[in-house]
């Protein structure tokens, strides 16, 4: 069996570099770890991990925030290349050779001029306004031959209406995601602090207590031991690996 800690009770420190997903993983192991154990009638002990729940929750927050965001630009991304793909066919179209089609393009857009390409500049929320607009003028029944004359602009504009719909519905679940925690610290900041708590609180004070009373704290400083072990040896493997060809 792996020794956590030797005779100088040397207990290993969290490593920096950890990511948030692995310190917030850490954390949670060890507070779960210290509500099993009668060390909560250790003051010092009760206040570090007091301190230490408080950050792990606004971590664990901080962290589903940053997923809902990233989750909001993919979305973003993706309802602006439909506008783009909408852009460019009626463009084409408004060159093409036969005046009908040509005439129906160039009516569909000067509807879709009214807003442009620029709208995927704008913030989020002027974004999705402006597309709703746009979807509502190209709803119009008056334009519905136009757009039934041009070969694909029905299946790109019910694409950009999907893709509006999915922005949405994650733009909801982000906004939901900040209002339950309204102090909207970065994930990297909670995650330092963490560490510090960890590392310069509760290593620290297990080391002196093991040269005290070993038979108190013997058993939770090898879970805070090898929880720590454990963490360290997966980003020292991740610092081996060779670095991705450019």
């Amino acid at each position: 069996m792996c020794n956590y800690f030797n005779e100088t009770s040397m207990i290993e420190k969290l490593i920096s570099q950890s990511r948030t997903t692995e310190v917030a993983a850490a954390s949670v192991r060890m507070i779960t770890a210290f509500k099993t154990t009668v060390l909560n009638t250790d003051s010092h002990m009760d206040g570090i991990f007091t301190s230490l729940e408080s950050d792990t929750t606004k971590l664990t927050k901080a962290i589903n925030r940053s997923k809902a965001e990233s989750q909001l630009e993919e979305k973003d991304e993706l309802r602006d290349n439909k506008l783009r793909a909408l852009y460019y066919l009626l463009q084409g179209f408004s060159h093409h050779p036969d005046q009908a089609i040509q005439t129906a393009a160039v009516a569909v857009l000067t509807v879709f001029d009214k807003y442009g390409l620029a709208i995927t500049n704008d913030s989020y929320a002027t974004e999705s306004s402006l597309v709703n607009s746009l979807l509502d003028e190209l709803a119009d029944p008056e334009l519905e031959p136009s757009i039934t004359a041009l070969s694909g602009c029905t299946e790109l504009i019910a694409d950009l209406q999907a893709a509006q719909v999915d922005f949405e519905k994650v733009g909801a679940a982000y906004e939901a995601e900040k209002g339950k925690d309204g102090t909207l610290e970065s994930a990297s900041a909670i995650k330092k602090q963490i560490i510090r708590t960890i590392n310069d609180q509760l290593v620290v004070y297990l080391r002196a207590m093991l040269q005290v009373d070993e038979t108190t704290y013997g058993g939770f400083s090898r879970t805070v031991a090898a929880t720590i072990a454990d963490n360290n040896e997966v980003v020292k493997k991740r610092r081996k690996k060779p670095e991705p060809a450019a």
